[in-house]
């Protein structure tokens, strides 16, 4: 089985990878504790170490509904990259996580200024869009659509 596309380390290759981790830095978030809430300014974003960060969506008159849970080598966040840079989901640990986080502003600046590298992770967030796009998708077909409907997905 091959790795994910999603993950950094399937998505980046080796020197574009370091160049960006090493405008990380750490930060851990206990159990429960909402990394962003859809809406609120995305200014920075993450890739786990270790634990799970789900990713949810608001539903009026319920609680947020899950659409997909993150694991190590995961990209947190997307929407730093496009204006006008607001979350489009929240994000919660599930467990305790740690990560790298990344100011957006300064990695926006490095992707300007080194264009192949730019394009990678251009790229890279591309592909981490779809999968988000179509994971939210299927999870709302699974939650709203009538039982027996003949739908394809």
């Amino acid at each position: 089985m091959s790795a994910s596309p999603t993950r950094i380390t399937a998505a980046l290759p080796a020197e574009y990878r370091a160049r960006l981790m090493g405008t990380g830095r750490e930060a851990n978030f206990a159990q429960g504790v909402r990394l962003f809430e859809e809406g609120d300014h995305a200014d920075r974003f993450w890739i786990l170490r270790s634990g799970t960060v789900t990713l949810d969506i608001r539903v009026p008159g319920s609680p947020p509904v899950v659409i997909e849970s993150l694991g190590p080598g995961e990209l947190v966040g997307w929407a730093w990259l496009f204006e006008p840079y607001v979350w489009h989901l929240g994000a919660e640990a599930m467990t305790p996580v740690r990560t790298h986080e990344f100011d957006a502003e300064t990695v926006r600046t490095i992707m300007d200024e080194d264009p192949a590298l730019g394009s990678a992770v251009g790229h890279w967030v591309g592909q981490v869009l779809a999968h988000r796009l179509q994971a939210t998708r299927i999870r709302l077909l699974d939650l709203y659509a009538p039982r027996g409907s003949g739908g394809s997905v």
